[in-house]
């Protein structure tokens, strides 16, 4: 009997197509030229998984249309294995995105019926295998937004990667346009109890989630319900760690050209997922996670500036001194 094969990381999720706007979409006028790419928070967490050494695959449905070719040419030309990606006779889910050096990033989102809202328990079910034998999973809240069915393919997938013993990594990532505040915190409670590193921000998530602006008590909110470590961001220069033992303030290397922070913090969690998998402490982990975050606000849109991990590793070594 052939056994399946192994990953470091697993991301469960969906994939969008980007399509970047120079402009400030107000001012988005006829003939405005844009730029399409590809990202979505699950591409985005694979490629910076990949990028920091872990043998990563991605778990997802996509469309059937023209643009599905040159997604997955991009998925896989960023190193990730793309082989269990399910189809769907549905259009890809796409997003408009306008972002400026300040970091300031509007968007307008077509997603209702999309290939990746398909995703279903039965998806799950053909990727069982996969699950119990990986060390670790990446999901969000966003994928369990999509759909009903998605929703319950999250819990379930979550579910047979903790039974088999492996790390799961979850951000609640609260989108208003696609959940309600109540199905999000109900979601989260399942959530919680299975999950090694919930990352979260502060206040956008925290004050949807758990009811507080203050990192140190929302991480103390999330670890109540049930979340081993809990790393909130704090802005662009801090972030909070929560490991249960202590919570520390950490500052992030500064990125003196930033330029656009659309999926940074998908860098963070996949970086750090991908660390944690490879057998880093988690002090080391969410170093070289900090470092690849700064490092990726350098390029425009989710995957558009991956760090290598000499480099990420580099910088994390540098800022060093101000970790604990």
């Amino acid at each position: 009997m052939t056994r399946p094969e192994q990953y470091d990381v697993l991301v469960l999720g969906e994939v969008l197509v980007e399509i970047h706007v120079a402009a400030a979409l107000r001012d988005a006028s006829d003939g405005a030229p844009a730029r399409v790419s590809y990202s979505g928070d699950a591409l985005n967490a694979a490629a910076a998984a990949v990028a920091a050494g872990a043998r990563t695959a991605l778990l997802a449905v996509v469309g059937e249309d023209e643009l599905s070719l040159p997604l997955l040419a991009r998925a896989a030309a960023l190193g990730v294995d793309v082989s269990h990606v399910r189809r769907s006779p549905r259009p890809n889910g796409a997003y408009l995105l306008s972002a400026d050096t300040e970091g300031d990033r509007e968007f307008v989102y077509w997603r209702t019926g999309s290939a990746g809202s398909t995703l279903s328990v039965e998806h799950v079910e053909s990727w069982r295998e996969l699950l119990a034998g990986s060390k670790a999973l990446i999901t969000s809240g966003i994928t369990g937004a999509l759909s009903p069915s998605s929703r319950e393919a999250v819990l379930v997938a979550a579910e047979a990667v903790h039974e088999a013993g492996g790390h799961l990594s979850y951000d609640p990532n609260f989108r208003s346009r696609l959940t309600s505040r109540g199905e999000a915190r109900s979601l989260l409670a399942r959530m919680a109890p299975l999950t090694g590193l919930l990352k979260t921000s502060c206040p956008a998530d925290a004050l949807a989630m758990v009811d507080t602006d203050d990192p140190a008590e929302a991480a103390a909110r999330y670890r109540a319900l049930g979340a081993r470590t809990v790393a909130v961001t704090a802005g662009a220069d801090r972030l909070l760690l929560d490991d249960g033992t202590r919570a520390v303030h950490l500052p992030v290397p500064r990125n003196p050209a930033p330029v656009d922070a659309t999926g940074a913090g998908d860098c963070f969690t996949g970086t750090a997922t991908a660390r944690i998998a490879l057998g880093d402490t988690l002090s080391d982990a969410v170093a070289y996670a900090m470092a690849a975050a700064s490092l990726s606000v350098s390029g425009r849109g989710g995957t558009g500036r991956v760090p290598a991990f000499t480099e990420t590793a580099a910088l994390a070594a540098a800022h060093r001194d101000h970790f604990w």
